[in-house]
């Protein structure tokens, strides 16, 4: 007994400890790379979870279908005291002689007995049904459905969650900018400001750049804020508490927004393997299946039944199970369809149009795949030039600054120049932050558009 506690009380601390690796508490401070955030979205994120549940339902219905075609057993128990016997009215011909047919009629006990407990059982088994077999395809094909349904749902999630990931590193690095701005500013307001003191520049200057710090830090504050609500945006698409302590381990850096530009125009079907185009695919294969089942409402079904019953009948209670009477049977019932006033042939018809506008939808679909891919293609390379744009401006407007400061400093500038130059440098910033926001997701609309993502 006491080894059984402990292995017990081990096979608990195991599972606890698992759990709380899969769901950290909202207290605990988790840092995760986008990597751990798509993973921990897989499990947690509740459309995911309803996809994998549809996977599960549709087990069910395939063990539902398969369960339709073996036999099927039902009993019945019944058990009567008839409290005034039924009578039957008639002429009286108990008297031998001829019945007088003007004579009143008299009423005599007719049909069942006063008490009576009957049960059977009976057994059938389908021997052949097109309906059958056409539902053990389907059934198969609308699993299949689901399973794709549950990629898709991943892959949706997985879009999600980068997008939001890369807008969280974005708006770090335009806190980081903007602090470096701040501090940049800070030292030639100091500097102004002791300048202003001695009688070398004027008190306008010093507003001016007053001004200018106090709407740079208003910004940060502003971008703060937006940072908190990227990171709370980042956890609801992962599926995490909104509460939940989160940190970020990956950096801009790391991120290869260059890496497959190359590849986009070398396979000329990827929407083959769109996940988008496979559903539609099996959608086809579900009507196609539609259409051989209406068909086989034309063919006979055929089943084997068997049973038996027993009845127990008396007038008087306690002599009610003294005897019985028994039977039994065995034999086929097969379902011959012959004339339904044209419902079977107008819902086939029906399918077979279904199938037509399937296969239909599946043309547009690639057609359309193929515009999403050229169209995310120029997006992305044109963000990718902006970007690049962008860093080059913004290194000029740090150049232009720093040179203003310098003719600013030897008294050959004036304060406005120096103001100029660092609004430039602010707006170069906010433009290179958006652009490399605009590549990072336009990064990933490419990789959807050719179906790198799964």
């Amino acid at each position: 007994m006491k080894y059984i506690l402990i292995t017990a009380t081990l096979i608990c601390t195991i599972a606890l400890n698992s759990y709380a690796q899969q769901a950290p508490p909202p207290n605990t401070p988790v840092s995760f790379s986008l990597a751990d955030c798509i993973k921990y979205a897989y499990e947690h994120q509740d459309s995911v979870k309803n996809a994998n549940l549809d996977v599960k339902s549709a087990e069910y219905k395939v063990k539902e279908t398969i369960g339709s075609g073996l036999p099927q057993v039902n009993g019945a128990i019944s058990f009567q005291d008839y409290i005034k016997v039924p009578t039957q009215v008639g002429p009286n011909f108990l008297g031998g002689g001829p019945i007088d047919l003007k004579a009143p009629l008299i009423a005599f006990p007719f049909g069942p007995v006063k008490y009576s407990n009957n049960y059977s059982l009976q057994v059938s088994q389908l021997l052949y049904s097109g309906t059958f077999l056409v539902g053990l395809q389907a059934v198969k094909t609308f699993k299949e459905l689901s399973q794709r349904s549950l990629v898709r749902s991943k892959i949706e999630t997985n879009i999600n969650v980068t997008k939001a990931y890369y807008q969280a590193l974005v708006s770090n690095e335009q806190v980081k900018l903007l602090d470096a701005n701040i501090a940049q500013l800070k030292q030639t307001f100091d500097q102004t400001t002791q300048q202003n003191k001695q009688g070398f520049v004027e008190k306008i200057d010093v507003d001016r750049l007053a001004v200018q710090y106090n709407n740079l830090v208003t910004n940060r504050d502003n971008v703060q804020r937006s940072l908190i609500l990227g990171y709370q945006m980042l956890k609801f698409q992962m599926g995490m508490p909104i509460e939940q302590d989160l940190t970020l381990t990956d950096k801009l850096a790391d991120v290869d927004i260059e890496g497959q530009t190359a590849q986009n125009a070398v396979d000329t079907a990827f929407y083959h393997n769109r996940i988008e185009y496979k559903l539609l695919e099996t959608n086809i294969t579900l009507n196609q299946l539609d259409v051989k089942s209406k068909k086989a409402n034309f063919q006979p079904t055929v089943a084997f039944v068997a049973g038996f019953a027993n009845s127990f009948q008396e007038n008087q209670f306690k002599y009610l199970y003294a005897h019985n009477y028994y039977n039994s049977f065995i034999g086929l019932n097969i379902n011959i369809p012959i004339f339904t006033g044209g419902q079977h042939i107008n819902q086939l018809r029906q399918s077979e149009v279904s199938v037509l506008k399937a296969q239909n939808d599946l043309h547009n679909a690639s057609n359309g795949f193929k515009l999403q891919a050229s169209a995310a293609n120029v997006t992305f390379v044109n963000s990718l030039q902006s970007l690049n744009n962008q860093k080059r401006s913004r290194e000029l407007a740090n150049e232009v600054l720093r040179v203003s400061k310098i003719k600013y400093a030897q008294g050959v500038g004036s304060s406005i120049e120096v103001t100029q130059a660092q609004t430039e440098l602010e707006n170069a910033d906010n433009q290179y932050i958006q652009a490399l926001y605009n590549a990072l997701i336009s990064k990933v609309d490419l990789d959807k558009a050719y179906a790198r993502i799964n």
